[in-house]
């Protein structure tokens, strides 16, 4: 299973740049997601992989070989669409079974690889079934086997869980990744839903405007953002502008943290759940009193709104029997932010 390494790529459209300058590599046999807003250019760059788009600038190296100017059908790289672009006139075996007849393989070892992918998406059976039968699971998994079966070095997947329901993309973010895991086939997953990136990749390339953000393993995006962008786009977060004098943090309203390390920056950036309150104060260090604004109750989270001297902070907490849950909005509060929470930023 290939390792893919991106060269300087760049595309525009007119007067818009799609892609910027991406230049990066993906481990081989790696789950490796593409995730950012519409139009910061992650599906022009799978497309690009694919062969279906030519770049401006920079090349696309698939194991050592530029496969930059190989039609897409030589390129050893299995695509699923958005809308899975299964034929409507064929069945389920006919479409699992298209890129075989294309390679002009034997009729019986068209008909075992076709039963093999079948079983290993769970649908044994389904040979015969039209598409317009199967629900937007089956569609997916159909997909998925017909992307599979030519044994690309390379998966690349576009949004392929946009389309369903939130139950069954939980469980088909689970079977996908399991298949990737037992197949061992590099894997690039393009998506703008933050929950699936994280929970699903070996590591995360952020975009916006064209740009990658940020490279890093779930983890390292989400507790460690290089930038303001990567800090708000992923997860929540309590972004302040400061300014950052020998280890004094100063926010707007006069009010200072201090800081272990001389950092530089000009915003922080602290996430909700990193910050404790209660009515009672306990005398810490970074122990602010404020006001609860708003409470918002979902079950097992409370999201509090609380006020300090005019700063506004967004608070996230359990809902079990450790915490305070007596806290009513109006209320006067201890809040308190944990040194190691702050990440200074650009």
């Amino acid at each position: 299973m290939g390792k893919i390494v991106l060269e300087n790529i760049s595309k525009t459209f007119g007067n818009t740049i799609a892609v910027d300058h991406i230049d990066f590599s993906i481990e081989k046999g790696s789950f490796f997601t593409f995730l950012g807003p519409s139009g910061c250019g992650k599906t022009t760059i799978l497309r690009i992989i694919a062969g279906f788009i030519k770049p401006d600038k920079g090349k696309i190296f698939l194991e050592n070989e530029d496969i930059t100017l190989i039609p897409p059908e030589n390129r050893e790289v299995g695509m699923v669409f958005q809308n899975y672009a299964l034929f409507p006139h064929m069945n389920v075996y006919e479409n699992i079974a298209y890129g075989l007849k294309i390679k002009k393989l034997p009729k019986k070892e068209i008909r075992d690889q076709v039963e093999k992918y079948l079983h290993l998406v769970s649908l044994e059976g389904y040979e015969n079934r039209k598409i317009s039968e199967l629900s937007g699971g089956e569609q997916q998994r159909i997909a998925l086997a017909r992307a599979l079966v030519i044994q690309p070095k390379v998966l690349l997947l576009d949004e392929p869980l946009s389309n369903l329901d939130a139950n069954l993309r939980d469980k088909m973010r689970i079977e996908i990744r399991e298949l990737q895991k037992n197949l061992g086939i590099t894997t690039i997953f393009v998506t703008h839903d933050q929950r699936e990136a994280l929970t699903m990749s070996d590591k995360i390339a952020v975009f916006n405007r064209g740009k990658c953000m940020q490279i890093g393993t779930p983890r390292e995006i989400y507790e460690k953002p290089r930038n303001t962008f990567v800090a708000t786009f992923i997860g929540d977060t309590n972004l302040l502008e400061v300014e950052i004098n020998d280890k004094l943090v100063k926010f707007k309203n006069g009010r200072g943290l201090y800081l272990k390390e001389d950092l530089k920056g000009n915003y922080i950036s602290i996430r909700p759940q990193d910050i404790k309150i209660s009515k009672a104060t306990k005398n810490r260090d970074h122990e602010w009193m404020g006001k609860v604004d708003k409470i918002q109750f979902s079950g097992e989270m409370i999201e509090y709104i609380v006020y300090v001297e005019g700063l506004r902070f967004k608070v996230c907490q359990l809902n079990h029997i450790d915490e305070d849950r007596n806290i009513q909005a109006g209320d006067e509060v201890f809040m308190h932010i944990r040194e190691n929470a702050i990440r200074i930023l650009n």
